[in-house]
């Protein structure tokens, strides 16, 4: 890719080792070896999850009695409003009742989905009160409380706005495996969530950003078992379910070059990006696209926005690139 910025000054993107930028990235589990071979972790209540080797799945309780409590994959990086992305997974569920803990007779949700992995472990993450959980794309499901059992898409920003489609009723049926597909479409903004069991496909409710709506950040992917606490007493709900998740796939951008900006600031040219994980960047320049030198030292990747920057003030006729390389 290349980007003209200022007369002759131009931009590209050099990559090693990698398939071309826009291109995806899919990751598969099915749990039939040890998930915690491949970078899966625990935090929280880790007697909440269990790899059953004899089933080929993950066997999951959803408790709100307990601790806020994951079984996650990090990402590397950081997925925002502006990427294309999307997951999807089996759920398959043995018993779920809701209003389990003393004094919260409602439903409460059992969730999958994207999360800000520092924030959800936070001593201030609280999932029920629904103002400080901030940073999710997650599918949610709420089992009838007398308004019928209800799957819930749900994005919510890094100023904690939220979006969301109620589908109600859609029950879960106990011994039933369903197959969820969530996938975010960057260019409409919105979160598109199909559902398939016994050979049938329905398309729920989509999730639709306005233009209103701020970003979110999420980090990594995780079977969420949130506490109830925080709750207002006038409406608390609970829920204690028991059940299994198979067959995850994450659909991410291609690494290591994303939102890639270039442009002229303060008398200097400066690339903007978001790297990834294990990779090196060293923005590099040209003054006739041959030859080419490091204009500064190379910095590591962080998942998050970066900046590379020329020391030197902006010559008549420069080129610049930003190359990628595997640590």
């Amino acid at each position: 890719m290349r980007t003209l910025v200022l007369g002759a000054l131009a931009a590209a993107l050099l990559i090693r080792g990698v398939p071309a930028v826009g291109q995806t990235t899919v990751l598969t589990e099915d749990f039939q070896t040890d998930p915690a071979l491949r970078g899966w972790r625990v935090a929280g209540d880790a007697s909440l999850f269990r790899w059953d080797a004899d089933a080929g799945n993950l066997a999951v309780t959803w408790d709100s009695s307990r601790t806020n409590s994951y079984f996650y994959f990090p990402l590397n990086t950081t997925l925002t409003r502006e990427d294309d992305f999307a997951f999807a997974f089996t759920v398959e569920l043995a018993a779920i009742n809701f209003g389990t803990t003393p004094d919260k007779p409602g439903t409460f949700e059992i969730s999958v989905g994207f999360l800000n992995f520092g924030q959800a472990t936070g001593p201030d993450f609280l999932r029920g009160t629904g103002s400080n959980s901030t940073n999710l794309v997650e599918w949610d499901y709420f089992p009838d409380s007398g308004f019928g059992a209800t799957i819930s898409s749900t994005i919510v920003s890094i100023q904690n706005q939220w979006a969301v489609s109620f589908n109600s009723p859609v029950p879960l049926d106990p011994g039933i495996a369903y197959d969820f597909k969530l996938r975010y479409e960057a260019q409409k903004h919105q979160l598109v969530t199909t559902v398939r069991s016994a050979g049938e496909s329905v398309t729920l409710k989509t999730v639709v950003l306005d233009v209103a709506f701020d970003d979110f950040a999420v980090d990594a992917f995780a079977v969420s078992s949130y506490s109830d606490a925080g709750q207002n007493p006038g409406w608390a709900g609970s829920v204690l379910a028991h059940g299994a998740v198979d067959d995850v796939q994450l659909e991410l951008p291609t690494p290591p070059i994303r939102r890639f900006t270039g442009h002229a600031r303060g008398g200097a040219w400066q690339a903007e990006f978001t790297g990834w994980l294990g990779w090196r960047y060293t923005l590099e320049s040209s003054p006739d696209l041959h030859d080419w030198s490091a204009v500064g030292a190379a910095i590591a990747g962080t998942g998050q926005r970066q900046t590379l920057a020329d020391p030197q003030p902006l010559h008549e006729h420069s080129f610049y690139r930003l190359r990628a390389d595997p640590l």
